[in-house]
């Protein structure tokens, strides 16, 4: 892999590949790369894939299969800035799919445990605004969705 920027490596337990094509089959401008595979006398049975790079949404990734000793926390997740509500319902609906699990505030995890945050690209600018008033509404109705709500977030916004 080019040294032009960072990579992040993903550590998995066997489905680092699985994992590659599905990130791959969400994001636009995504693709899998380079697969290695374990040779023989390595921690791990020879011929399986230790790595499998991937770009998803022009990100670089290495799916590493390290084993079961690490797992993903919430302690660091992926954040999808959405413009629509579309676009919410389709990164939520796909990443929590065949086993993932919906969270509170636009967070969620995926089948295979990493964190995502689906965000509307509004709401920054929301809770920045100077009137603390909006800031606080807008607050209190986020607290209280799991997969956001645009329409909801900008009624809570506009003080209706």
């Amino acid at each position: 892999m080019a040294s032009d920027g960072f990579t992040t490596c993903l550590w998995f337990d066997g489905q680092a590949e699985e994992a590659a094509h599905f990130y791959v089959s969400i994001f636009k401008n995504s693709s899998v790369g380079k697969v290695v595979r374990y040779p023989e006398g390595a921690m791990q049975p020879a011929g399986g894939v230790m790595t499998v790079e991937f770009t998803a949404n022009g990100h670089k990734f290495v799916g590493l299969n390290g084993g079961p000793q690490f797992k993903f926390t919430e302690a660091v997740s992926f954040m999808i800035s959405c413009e629509n509500q579309e676009e919410i319902d389709y990164y939520w609906t796909k990443l929590t799919e065949n086993g993932g699990e919906p969270g509170p505030c636009g967070w969620l995890k995926d089948k295979y445990g990493l964190s995502w945050q689906v965000n509307p690209a509004r709401l920054d600018d929301m809770i920045s605004d100077p009137d603390p008033a909006k800031v606080a509404r807008v607050t209190k109705a986020f607290m209280a969705m799991g997969k956001f709500d645009i329409a909801a977030l900008e009624k809570a916004y506009a003080g209706e």
